[in-house]
């Protein structure tokens, strides 16, 4: 993807596909033209002896130590080398990438007083695949994500070391074999770089597109368990759906019938006796719906946030103003993260309870463990296990980290909002449930299959065939591990979006 900055809104299906795969980027016209113009400013003020905190004062709790002009690169340089004290496993290529192109984004608004030769070095970082290493632990998300921001910065003046094409290299060497001249930071770009959101911000996104993958995941597993069971399909009738009003709820009906239209199965038991199903099959357009409804509300706010300005002070060259204020505080991320950590938790809990439905005969009417030859066979019984572990660690996970709040710089910043704790936990809950709806997956499957030669929907039976392929019918006991590995991938993957894109915040733009 080739992607100009300049004056547009960058949108969230642009910020997926950068997320996704490696961006070319560039500054437009406009936009170098606001950055020239921030910088000179800055250069202005410089020139005059004003007083303007990060541009010649100390930081934190040292904003009112006065440093000498012939030191405010060194300040600059010693801004970044010092915060760079992040700790834990690097931040995986794909984050650090979004983290990045974020950041051009930001500083090409033209409100933090850098130089356009700074934010070109930073696109020719991404143009040629290299990625700082950034530990993913020491941000409290509130002076801006100050450490791993650091490290992304040392990176820009030769410092620490990078990813390139996957192997591990020093920032000097690298940027030396791409033919990049080290960046001597000016007056106040140490701290534009090191002051910002964009760590939270770009957890928090990668989330949301790993969401939309296994909520369409979960709309297809929730309806092969319908079937699988011989539920009705009556609880997603439209007109239900409509005298509620919840855009999620209709959207996610809309979806169960169009998934199971078609079905066999479901004709051959229209005039039996059961009068209502089980809440884990009968709910899903009203629980997902709602999950569905936070996933779009998280969407629009990070969208946002993608596009702000959020280092300090802020420049302002209508006015020829330098404001202090506290644009790096990421309470809207840490706050949206953790309501999307109640969905994926509910998405979760959801699939598992419908797990072990499919198991227990006397609910399903299928044999018990949906496995030939019970006793002699356990089936599907431990993976069940598996997944009500894996939802119940997510209830943990699910606490909100946005309540939490440590003051730090010698109380200088003494309310902090979590937000790159709570988006980065966020991923840990989707692997689990990644787990769990591959193994709804393959139970609904092979509850399906004891139905044959009736047949499910169309869709559903190809979707049986496909996992067929890396996941044979289960016939009598073995270790189904692998196979859960494997198809938690595909649906982390992706897999499934095609079937519910429409009503994906990223992929219905």
């Amino acid at each position: 993807m080739n992607l100009t900055i300049d004056n547009q809104r960058v949108a969230l299906n642009v910020l997926r596909q950068a997320w996704q795969e490696p961006v070319t980027v560039s500054l437009g016209d406009s936009a170098k033209g606001r950055i020239a113009a921030a910088n000179e400013l800055i250069d202005d003020v410089v020139a005059g002896g004003e007083r303007v905190y990060g541009v010649n004062t100390g930081f934190g709790q040292l904003a009112q130590v006065r440093i000498d002009a012939d030191q405010l690169a060194q300040l600059q340089e010693n801004l970044v080398r010092s915060h760079a004290v992040g700790v834990g496993e690097d931040l995986d290529d794909e984050i650090v990438r979004l983290i990045m192109l974020m950041k051009v984004i930001a500083l090409a608004a033209g409100f933090s007083g850098v130089r356009l030769e700074l934010v070109e070095t930073l696109c020719e970082l991404i143009n040629n695949n290299i990625y700082p290493c950034i530990p993913s632990r020491g941000s409290v998300g509130a002076s801006g994500d100050l450490a791993p921001l650091a490290h992304m910065a040392c990176a820009l003046i030769g410092v620490g070391e990078v990813r390139v094409n996957g192997d591990l290299v020093p920032a000097a060497i690298a940027l030396e074999n791409a033919g990049i001249t080290p960046v001597r930071l000016g007056p106040k770009e140490g701290l534009a770089l090191v002051n910002g959101t964009q760590v939270s911000t770009a957890l928090a996104l990668a989330a949301v597109y790993r969401t939309e993958n296994l909520l369409a995941a979960v709309l297809m597993a929730g309806a092969m368990s319908s079937d699988a069971i011989k539920g009705s399909d009556t609880p997603f009738d439209e007109r239900i759906q409509k005298v509620r009003g919840h855009g999620g709820q209709i959207a996610v009906a809309g979806v169960l019938r169009e998934l199971m239209r078609g079905s066999d199965i479901r004709a051959s038991h229209i005039e039996c006796d059961r009068v209502q199903d089980p809440y884990s099959i009968r709910c899903q357009p009203q629980v997902v719906g709602a999950c569905l409804d936070v996933l779009r509300h998280v969407s629009t706010v990070l969208e946002t946030e993608a596009n702000a300005v959020t280092d300090n002070p802020l420049v302002f060259t209508d006015s020829k103003s330098v404001l202090s204020g506290g644009n790096f505080h990421a309470e809207p991320v840490a706050l949206a993260a953790d309501y999307l950590a109640l969905a994926i938790a509910e998405i979760g809990a959801l699939s598992e309870r419908r797990i072990a439905l499919l198991i227990d005969s006397h609910m399903s009417g299928l044999p018990a463990f949906l496995v030939k030859d019970g006793g002699l066979n356990s089936g599907f019984m431990m993976a069940q296990v598996t997944a009500a572990a894996l939802a119940s660690e997510n209830k943990s996970h699910a606490h909100p980290a946005s309540v939490d709040s440590l003051p730090t710089s010698a109380n200088q910043e003494d309310h902090v909002s979590m937000a790159t704790y709570a988006s980065r936990r966020l991923h840990t809950m989707l692997d689990n449930v990644a787990n769990i709806i591959a193994i709804e997956l393959l139970a609904a499957a092979q509850g399906v299959e004891f139905h044959h030669p009736k047949k499910s929907s169309p869709i559903i039976e190809d979707v049986i065939r496909g996992l067929r392929q890396i996941s044979p019918p289960y016939e009598g006991d073995r270790s189904l591990s692998s196979d859960i590995r494997r198809v938690a991938a595909s649906v982390d993957d992706g897999a499934y979006c095609d079937y519910a894109a429409s009503v994906l915040p990223s992929l219905s733009t």
